[in-house]
């Protein structure tokens, strides 16, 4: 047997039917098997999908029928004629009111039908009862937005499920009227032959119809018929319950019929959300899988929670070991935690090359070590034999036009140009300068003499930029002390 899952939407349906129905029509069928018309519709969109979603407060059910919706014995209303709705009223408690319509259902069946039979139909949502209360929403089936109801010959059932996606902005909401309740009614709009109302039934044998239960009439009160109006209608007219039927016209049990509700003013189901940080805070399910965490369970609380700690590989210096564990653990033991690493892959204590910048390479240096000297650690177990350390650069300027370029020393110098200290770049303040046309004059008396030898002689062996630095290669030795005895006399 096929699964009809039909996705619709409804348009517009007002109702006024009177009936003229005819218990006497109800025959007692087996059936086998069941299909499902499942009809989810978002009406801002005018458009449907299948979804099943939960709401913020736990879907509940209103029913008066035992049945569970599958396979079995039913009673089949052959005497239901057209324009007439079988409905179910239910009380809720107070406190679930405003409350938001989700899902009704109804089976209907067919016994011994010679043909294929399409079935139009329409439900219509009801705060209170029929007789007393206000119709809140309405739809039809048209076969272009909303499917008919199509089934194939023989003795059958199908449940037509009707939803309103819960995405849609636009959702039915149910207040209480004062009595506490609401009704779903679904009501067939046309027959094939329809027959005459209280005269002559429509034929079984082209015909689907609504079903009641076999195991006995529940809720009289709760049960109601929408009849049609006719000369020979004996059991009534308009909107009754069954309890209101006279007796030959009462259904033995209750119609198949059932609806579920999301109430409305409920908080969220909160509980305990484990985050990765090991964290804990008390909040909903949904806040917390969009926090990425993991979420405890309905009624758990962090104050009765441990969540799972974050581990991490925690180096040791004392005794250069390396040990997983939680980040408070290896900080009591004055360890360094390193956050989501592991030891079987994590190198505590990496001892490599170091490339310094003027070129030269130091072996076994830690990173801490390469870093206070200004250099690039290579790496764990890298070495200066195999390593190629690069060539510092800096600016390297033509001697005509003051063009400048970053370059290697060598290569500037078989350029014929003016190259920087190590380091430097065509931004810097000095790049392509004529610079001081007196380096050697290091006090800046106007002539080299015994003075500037002597403030080479206090700055011996001073790294950086300084005026002791004649020849400007960053360190103050014997180069420098040579071009003041060269350049001895007036500038």
């Amino acid at each position: 047997m096929r699964v009809l899952i039909t996705v619709a939407c409804l348009v517009g349906l007002t109702a006024t039917g009177a009936m003229g129905y005819d218990a006497g029509g109800g025959e007692q069928r087996l059936l086998e098997s069941v299909d499902v018309m499942r009809i989810v519709f978002s009406p801002s969109k005018m458009t449907s999908s299948v979804r099943v979603l939960r709401g913020a407060c736990p879907q509940e059910e209103a029913t008066h029928t035992d049945s569970d919706f599958g396979p079995g014995q039913y009673v089949v209303q052959a005497g239901f004629a057209e324009d007439e709705a079988a409905a179910a009223s239910w009380t809720v408690p107070a406190d679930r009111f405003p409350l938001r319509f989700d899902l009704a259902e109804i089976m209907f069946a067919t016994s011994g039908a010679t043909q294929s039979t399409t079935t139009q139909w329409g439900v219509e949502i009801w705060e209170g009862t029929p007789a007393s209360g206000t119709m809140v929403a309405s739809f039809a089936s048209d076969d272009l937005i909303i499917p008919h109801l199509t089934m194939p010959p023989g003795t059958s059932g199908t449940i037509i499920q009707f939803l309103i996606d819960p995405n849609d902005p636009e959702q039915i909401y149910i207040n209480d009227n004062g009595t506490q309740s609401y009704t779903v009614a679904f009501r067939i709009l046309h027959h094939n032959q329809p027959g005459n109302p209280c005269i002559s039934s429509p034929p079984t044998s082209a015909n689907a119809f609504p079903t009641t239960d076999t195991s006995g009439l529940q809720a009289a009160s709760g049960n109601w018929i929408d009849m049609v109006t006719g000369s020979f209608c004996v059991c009534g007219e308009g909107w009754t319950t069954f309890q209101q039927l006279p007796g030959i016209c009462t259904p033995s049990g209750d119609w198949v019929l059932r609806s579920f509700y999301t109430p409305f003013g409920c908080e969220p189901a909160s509980g305990a959300c484990c985050h990765v940080d090991g964290s804990c805070d008390d909040t909903s399910e949904d806040a917390c899988l969009i926090a990425g965490g993991a979420w405890q369970g309905d009624g758990t609380d962090c104050g009765s929670t441990e969540c799972p700690q974050p581990q991490g590989a925690c180096c040791l210096e004392a005794s250069g070991n390396c040990v997983d564990s939680e980040a408070d653990v290896c900080a009591a033991f004055g360890g360094v935690w390193h956050d989501g690493e592991a030891c079987a892959t994590f190198v505590c204590f990496p001892i490599g090359a170091c490339c310094l910048p003027d070129g030269a390479c130091l072996d076994d240096q830690s990173p801490e070590q390469c870093d206070a000297a200004g250099g690039a650690f290579q790496g764990d177990g890298t070495d200066c034999g195999t390593t190629d350390c690069p060539a510092p650069t800096s600016w390297c300027c033509t001697n005509a036009g003051g063009d400048c370029f970053v370059l290697e020393e060598a290569d500037c110098l078989l350029f014929g140009g003016d190259w920087g200290p190590p380091g430097g770049t065509c931004e810097d303040a000095d790049a392509c300068d004529d610079g001081d046309p007196c380096p050697a004059d290091v006090d800046g008396s106007g002539d080299v003499g015994v003075d500037d030898l002597l403030q080479v002689l206090g700055d011996w062996g001073l790294t950086g930029a300084s005026p002791s630095d004649v020849n400007g290669d960053l360190v103050v030795n014997v180069d420098d002390l040579l071009m003041v005895i060269s350049a001895w006399g007036p500038c």
